[in-house]
């Protein structure tokens, strides 16, 4: 089980207000990570995941920090280096679609307004991976031990979905650039930092909530569609994620980069025949 131990480890979560990110940082915590959690406008649920995590009898901090802001996240990065010694581990998990960047039964494409498109790809590409990488990546070149980024892709990376034009492109792109930095950074710099990438299927969080349930809590026809396109026959779980970013952060991938692994129930795998 040391492959999957964070023991002496610090892992920085962007994003960790959100399901996903909350859901693996409480994972690393369990194995033995130290943890610097970040958050937007969304205090909370990061600060609660950090009590929690403490009360484990690991570090735990939680700070806002804006991920398009390059001066703040290097300023954050510099706080952590400070109060942990190291950074062994980041998982962007900060992003999210933009409700004018969709399409729908009203709007088509060629309705979206340019600015929300373009909101869309600089959350997703700049602040939900180039960015912090920069900053969080660099001091793991330095670790004896390396480290490991965990980019979050999508699903809409394999499969650009009705009504996502911007956020599957953007995903696609976080899909790219990871498989780009794994090979620059092992050749340039050291083999032992590895870059990954997680595409999650569907899972129910609170933006994609109204779009998979109906009022009284069933499913909606989007979501029958997804599940009957699903072998394993459901949605997904945050808890489903957890042991796919176990593995990425630990030992147990140290030969493993450049990868981008479908956490889906078989979606990406069925062809629907």
């Amino acid at each position: 089980m040391d492959l999957f131990s964070l023991n002496g480890r610090t892992a920085v979560i962007t994003g960790a207000s959100g399901a996903i990110g909350g859901a693996i940082a409480s994972g690393f915590a369990r194995a033995g990570a130290d943890l610097a959690l970040t958050y937007n406008n969304n205090a909370g649920p990061a600060e609660g995941v950090a009590a929690a995590a403490a009360a484990l009898g690991v570090r735990a901090r939680s700070d806002r920090v804006d991920v398009l802001d390059p001066d703040a996240i290097a300023a954050h990065a510099d706080t952590v280096m400070r109060d942990f010694g190291r950074i062994d581990v980041l998982v962007n998990c900060a992003g999210g679609n933009i409700k004018a960047a969709i399409t729908d039964q009203k709007t088509g494409f060629f309705d979206l307004p340019p600015q929300a498109l373009e909101d869309t790809m600089i959350l997703n590409v700049l602040g939900g991976a180039i960015l912090p990488c920069l900053s969080y990546g660099r001091p793991m070149v330095a670790n004896e031990t390396g480290g490991s980024i965990i980019n979050i892709s999508s699903m809409n990376a394999y499969r650009p979905l009705e009504g996502r034009p911007a956020y599957a492109a953007s995903k696609a792109a976080v899909s790219n650039f990871t498989q780009w930095l794994a090979c620059h950074v092992a050749k340039e710099y050291t083999p032992r930092v590895r870059v990954n990438a997680i595409a999650p299927g569907f899972f129910p969080n609170e933006r994609m909530r109204d779009a998979l349930f109906n009022a009284d809590g069933s499913h909606s026809e989007r979501a029958e569609k997804i599940i009957a396109h699903t072998p394993m026959g459901r949605l997904g779980e945050v808890e489903d994620l957890v042991g796919t970013a176990l593995w990425y952060a630990g030992d147990g991938s140290r030969f493993v980069t450049g990868t981008v692994t479908p956490v889906d129930g078989g979606f990406n795998a069925y062809a629907g025949l």
